[in-house]
C-alpha cells in the first residue's frame, strides 16, 4: 500500500501582499505529475484545505481542478481529506455522501453524537486491510457530548479530549491503522514553546490545544497536518509533511515536498520525501541598498536595508521595486538602542483605541495609518466590545 500524504494548502492565501494563485497551481501540477509518475493507491490531505473558512469563488475553482487532476491521474485511488482549523467543517461536508462514490472521502466533522465514530476508510492491499481513521480539527466543545466534560462542568483539555476520542474507537493493533490528523501533536518530553512555529500559523494563547503524542502509536503511521514545517513527531512514522508551498516569510528556505508512503505488512512502513519546487521562492536578503540591489531576482523578497545613513524612501522604494519585482516588504535595520535612563512614569487607564494608537507609535507604524484607517481600527474595536462575553 503506497500511499500521498500532504497537508496544509492554504489556497486562498495571500503572501503579506501578493496573490499566490499561480504559485498554488503551480505546485498542485507538480503533485499531479507526481501521482501520475508514482501511482499511489491513495492520497491522503490533512487539513487546511483552504485559508479561510469561507474560500473565495477563485480558490474553490483552485481545489476543484487540483482534485479532478488527481482523480484523473489516479483513476480508481483513494483521495482522503479533512478539514483543518483555517476551513469550516460543515462546509466541507456538504458534499461527502456523493463525493465518496468518487472515492473522494472528504471529512468536515468529528463524531458528535454516541452513535458516531471517527470515519474509517478500510483499503485492501496484498497483505490484507489498511485502515485510515480521518479525525478532523477538533475542539473541545465541538465533542463534549461524547467524551464528557470535567468535574465542574468544563470542557476537557485539548489532550484529553483527543485521548478519549482515539480511545473510544476500539483499534485493531494486530491490523495496519493509519491516523489522519490535524492537531498539534506534542513530541513526548518536549514544551510546546520549544517547538518551531511558523507565522502563518494560527496559535493558542498558552499552547492550550497541545496533545500528547503518546497516543500516536497506535498507529503504523500518523499523517498529520498544521504545523507548516516539516517535522517527525514520534519518528519517522507519526509526521508532520508541511505546507507544499511556503505560507510566510517565516519559511523562507525551507524544502518542501510530499511524503511517499509505503505499507508493507504489519509493522513494515517505509517513507520517502518527494521535493516540490516553487515557481519562486521565498527569501529574505539582508545588507546595504547597493548590497541587496546586486541580488536582483523575481522570487518573493523582504528587504532588510543596514544603512545607517538616511535614504531617500521614493527613490528606495522605486529602485527596490524595480529589482524585485516580487517585493513583499522593506525593513529598516534601527540603528537606535533604547535607553533605559529615563524617569519611569506613572500608568495611567487608556481606552482600547488609545492603546492600539501607541502599540502602532512604539513600532514606527502611526505614520502609515491615514484618516480611513483609524476610522476603520475605531469601528474595529467597536464591533469587539459588542461581543458579549461567553
Amino acid at each position: 500500500m503506497r500511499f500521498f500524504h500532504l497537508s496544509d494548502l492554504h489556497i486562498g492565501l495571500k503572501l503579506i501582499n501578493r496573490d499566490l494563485r499561480e504559485d498554488q497551481e503551480y505546485i498542485f501540477r507538480q503533485i499531479i505529475r507526481l501521482a501520475e509518475e508514482k501511482k499511489p493507491d491513495a492520497v491522503v490531505i490533512a487539513g487546511d484545505i483552504y485559508d479561510k473558512a469561507v474560500p473565495s469563488a477563485e480558490a474553490v475553482e483552485v481545489f476543484d481542478r487540483f482534485i479532478d487532476g488527481l482523480t484523473a491521474a489516479l483513476p480508481g485511488a483513494s483521495v482522503m481529506l479533512i478539514s483543518g482549523n483555517h476551513d469550516s467543517g460543515p462546509r466541507l461536508n456538504c458534499f461527502r455522501n456523493v463525493l465518496s462514490r468518487q472515492n473522494v472521502h472528504m471529512i468536515g466533522m468529528p463524531p458528535q453524537a454516541e452513535d458516531e465514530y471517527i470515519e474509517k476508510i478500510v483499503l485492501q492491499d496484498r497483505y490484507g486491510e489498511v485502515n485510515f481513521y480521518l479525525l478532523p480539527f477538533v475542539r473541545p466543545s465541538m465533542v463534549k457530548q461524547i467524551v464528557g466534560t470535567d468535574g465542574n462542568g468544563n470542557n476537557l483539555s485539548y489532550n484529553e479530549t483527543v485521548h478519549r476520542l482515539i480511545q473510544r474507537e476500539e483499534i485493531d493493533v494486530f491490523q495496519r491503522n493509519v491516523l489522519v490528523s490535524h492537531q498539534f501533536y506534542l513530541p513526548v518530553g518536549e514544551k510546546a514553546e520549544d517547538v518551531e512555529r511558523m507565522d502563518s500559523e494560527i496559535r493558542t494563547v498558552g499552547n492550550i490545544d497541545e496533545v500528547s503524542a503518546d497516543i500516536l502509536d497506535w498507529f503504523d503511521y500518523a499523517a498529520l497536518g498544521h504545523i507548516h514545517k516539516p517535522m517527525k513527531v514520534r519518528g519517522d512514522y507519526r509526521r508532520y509533511c508541511g505546507t507544499p508551498l511556503a505560507c510566510s516569510v517565516s519559511e523562507a528556505g525551507q524544502e518542501k515536498g510530499v511524503i511517499l508512503v509505503e505499507l508493507g505488512e504489519k509493522g513494515a512502513v517505509k517513507t520517502e520525501v518527494l521535493p516540490l519546487r516553487p515557481l519562486r521562492q521565498v527569501r529574505v536578503i539582508r545588507g546595504s541598498l547597493e548590497e541587496v540591489l546586486g541580488q536582483a531576482c523575481g522570487d518573493y523578497v523582504t528587504v532588510i536595508l543596514t544603512d545607517r545613513t538616511e535614504i531617500s524612501a521614493p527613490d528606495m522604494q522605486d529602485r527596490l521595486r524595480n529589482a524585485f519585482p516580487c517585493l513583499l516588504e522593506i525593513r529598516r535595520e534601527g540603528s537606535r538602542k533604547a535607553d533605559y535612563r529615563g524617569e519611569i512614569l506613572p500608568e495611567t487607564a487608556q481606552n482600547p483605541y488609545e492603546l492600539c494608537c501607541a502599540f502602532l507609535r512604539s513600532v514606527d507604524a502611526w505614520r502609515d495609518v491615514d484618516e480611513e484607517g483609524k476610522e476603520l481600527l475605531r469601528q474595529v474595536i467597536n464591533a469587539v466590545q459588542e461581543v458579549p462575553e461567553g
